[in-house]
């Protein structure tokens, strides 16, 4: 389960594993009351009423198809193991890794020096700054790379790109013309992530795979 946060106009958004998601759905109902509606929304999600009026929305990691009953439905869909790559950026270290459900495919982590940041000013500063700017450019430019070789041999099996790390260069980085098949399957969330190790890398399917959880509860509307 991921970290609550806020969630736009009220209540909270959190991520809960698919396979956890029945149980959780039993600890609402347990504490809000029955489900007094169940229905689909144009956009996928699944919107659930309890007797106190809590509602609870959930959206699934990868695309489904509503069917009866609905929350069978959604659950297995969200089960369902689906192949995704993940592109992490942060300036210096880049990882790239193609899941299949919480298996991992194929991986690659690889790092280049970008300078820190200095004090010194006049033309020093503005030295240290073009220098930097190359280097962050031979980042993006070797994280391009570096997606093309790994991933792009998987694409045909993949059905969602989720990124994370620093939005600004991992948008540099699919702005790559070789990359626009991948750029078109991106996906929302931005994952949360800290510097893209291994470790890091190997993380990611929990919060890919998750069901967006929005609940709202009636004090939240007071």
């Amino acid at each position: 389960m991921t970290r609550p946060r806020p969630a736009p106009g009220g209540g909270r958004r959190l991520g809960v594993a698919p396979e956890r998601l029945g149980r959780w759905l039993d600890g609402v109902a347990e504490r809000h009351g029955p489900f007094t509606d169940v229905r689909t929304d144009d956009d996928g999600t699944v919107r659930l009423t309890c007797a106190d009026t809590t509602t609870v929305v959930l959206r699934a990691p990868f695309g489904w198809t509503p069917e009866q009953p609905v929350l069978a439905g959604f659950t297995a869909a969200a089960r369902a193991d689906r192949t995704a790559a993940v592109l992490l950026v942060r300036r210096g270290r880049w990882a790239v890794g193609v899941f299949a459900g919480e298996r991992l495919v194929v991986s690659k982590v690889d790092a280049r020096q970008v300078q820190g940041r200095t004090a010194a000013g006049g033309w020093s500063q503005q030295r240290f700054a073009r220098r930097r700017g190359h280097q962050t450019d031979a980042v993006v430019g070797s994280a391009a790379d570096t997606a093309a070789r790994v991933l792009l041999p998987h694409l045909a099996d993949v059905v969602a790109l989720f990124t994370g790390g620093d939005r600004g260069l991992v948008d540099e980085v699919l702005a790559d013309r070789r990359l626009a098949g991948l750029a078109a399957l991106r996906r929302e969330p931005h994952l949360d992530v800290g510097e893209p190790t291994k470790a890091v890398l190997l993380e990611t399917p929990a919060q890919l795979r998750a069901v967006e959880v929005t609940i709202v509860e009636p004090a939240d509307r007071s």
